[in-house]
Order: structure tokens, then sequence, then C-alpha cells
């Protein structure tokens, strides 16, 4: 009588195991910064705007001379080998004030947007997350905001404040908040709904919890692209109130007022406009490209 050889127990296939949360995440941003790293558009816009970062850093070694160095005897010269912009009607150095210029227009873009996205972000939250009457108050003070033309209440801000550079920069991020925040509220009032929050709120999770750990994270997108976008609205701004006098004030080589001291010349030596108009169109340019780019990769609505 032969014997049947035990058999030995079968082995299940190994799952393989899933990434945690963090993992996920950072393979995320290595997707979002190849795709960007492809984007033609959004690459050129990030080079334009690492220039001028760059410029702006060191622009006290690359001048011979300083932003405010006047030269009687060198007034409204055309570009040269000495002065590669020429020099206004003052004998000071064009190019040295068009680089000392992107510190100052970089600067009130940063604070200025900041400020705005953090302020707009936070009323955008509250109004979308816990809705009734504080989202009555929020909404209404955003359309009271975008009742008025946003450079036209700029410049009523800086009026009752003073002009100047500072005050210029809160003008600036104050007329920019109903913009955020109506995007982050659409985007809150979305995400909401979405079935995690809905679990995390029925398991007794505590509301600052769910918005820092749920809805914040899943809204910031839109913040993003918008905050590109807006940066270069800013520049802009900023622009157009050192234009009118109200923004930075002399000796300060902002490109706007540069602009407005220029306008005399404008046939006679055209190249004390040209510069600093030059400046602004490609650092508008630069956010718009990346901003757009950036729209392009995030928005799942854009991917084919």
């Amino acid at each position: 009588m032969s014997m049947n050889a035990p058999t030995m127990p079968t082995q299940e296939p190994m799952q393989p195991m899933s990434n945690s949360p963090m993992e996920e995440k950072e393979s995320a941003w290595q997707d979002t910064w190849r795709a960007l790293l492809r984007h033609r558009s959004a690459m050129i816009g990030g080079i334009i705007i690492l220039f001028f970062i760059f410029i702006a850093v060191v622009a006290p070694l690359l001048l011979p001379f300083g932003y405010n160095q006047i030269d009687a005897d060198s007034r409204l010269q055309a570009p040269s080998a000495d002065h590669w912009f020429g020099t206004d009607d003052l004998g000071r150095d064009i190019f040295a004030r068009v680089i000392y210029g992107a510190r100052i227009s970089l600067w009130v873009g940063f604070f200025a947007i900041t400020g705005s996205i953090v302020a707009g972000s936070l009323l955008g939250l509250i109004a979308g997350f816990y809705g009734g009457w504080r989202d009555v108050i929020i909404s209404r003070l955003f359309d009271i905001l975008l009742a008025f033309p946003g450079i036209l209440l700029a410049i009523a801000i800086v009026a009752m404040l003073g002009p100047g550079l500072e005050n210029a920069m809160y003008a600036i991020a104050i007329i920019n908040i109903p913009t955020f925040g109506r995007l982050m509220r659409s985007r809150v009032l979305a995400v909401k709904q979405e079935d995690f929050v809905m679990a995390a709120l029925a398991i007794g999770m505590k509301n600052s919890r769910i918005l820092l750990r749920h809805v914040l994270p899943n809204s910031w997108t839109p913040i993003m692209v918008q905050g590109t976008l807006g940066f270069a609205t800013a520049v802009l701004e900023a622009a157009a109130l050192g234009f009118i006098g109200l923004g930075a004030q002399p000796p300060e080589p902002e490109w706007g007022k540069m602009l407005s001291d220029s306008r005399s010349f404008i046939q006679s030596a055209p190249w004390t406009m040209i510069f600093p108009g030059l400046a602004i169109m490609f650092t508008v340019l630069g956010f718009n490209l990346l901003g757009d780019g950036l729209r392009d990769i995030l928005d799942p609505r854009m991917k084919q």
C-alpha cells in the first residue's frame, strides 16, 4: 500500500505594497516638475523670471555706476559702450536704474501678491467651509471691492494713505484680495462635498484640522496658478502708480516712474522710455507664460 506524499501548503503570491501618502505626494510633485520642464512656454517664462531675479540680486556687482550717480556732462547720451542703455536728463546711467528697478518691481509684486493670497485664501476658506452669515458678509465684501476698477481703487487707497512705495504695496494687495478669495471659496465649496471630507466630519474631526489637512491642500492648485498671473498684474499696477506719481518716489529707480520722467524726451531721447518699457514688458511676459504653463499642467481639464 503506497502512501501519498504530504502536500506542501501553497503560498499565495505576495501583493505589492502600496505607496505611502508621502511617497504619492512626492511622486505627484516629481510628475509636475517633469511636465513643467517639458512645457516650452512655461520654461521660457521661468528663464525670463530667473534672469530678472538674478540681475536684481547681483546688481551691485554688475554695475560700474550707481543708480543715482549724476553726471551733468553726460545728459541724454545715446546708448554706447560706456552707457549701454544711454543716460537720462540728469546724466544717470539708465542701465543701472533699470537693473535696480527690477529689485523694486519684484519686491512689490512678491509682497503684494503674498499678502493677497494669505488674506484672500483665509477669507475664502471661512466663507466656503462655514457658509451662513459668514459667507454672506465676506461675499458682499468681495462684491464691493470688485465693483470698482482695480487701478482706480488702488489710486484712491494710495491717495488716502499718501504716496509712497509701501502704501502702493498695500493698495495692490487689497485690490487683489477678492480675486483669490472668490477662487478659494469656489474651490472649497466643491472640495467639502467630497467623500473624504464628509467622512472626516462623520467621525467628529475638528473643523480646523479638516481645513488644514484635507480642504486646503486640495484647494491650493488654482491659487498657485492665479498667484503667478497675479504677480504680472502687480508689476503693471506698481508701474501705473509710479507713472502717476503715487508709487515709488524720487530718486528710487522704479520703472513706471522712469517712464513718467522721460515723457518729455520721447522724440529727442527715446531710449529713456524704451528700456524701462521693455523691462516691464518682459517681466510681465515671463510671469504670464509661467502661469499659463502651470494652468495647462495642473488643470485636469487641460490634459488630453
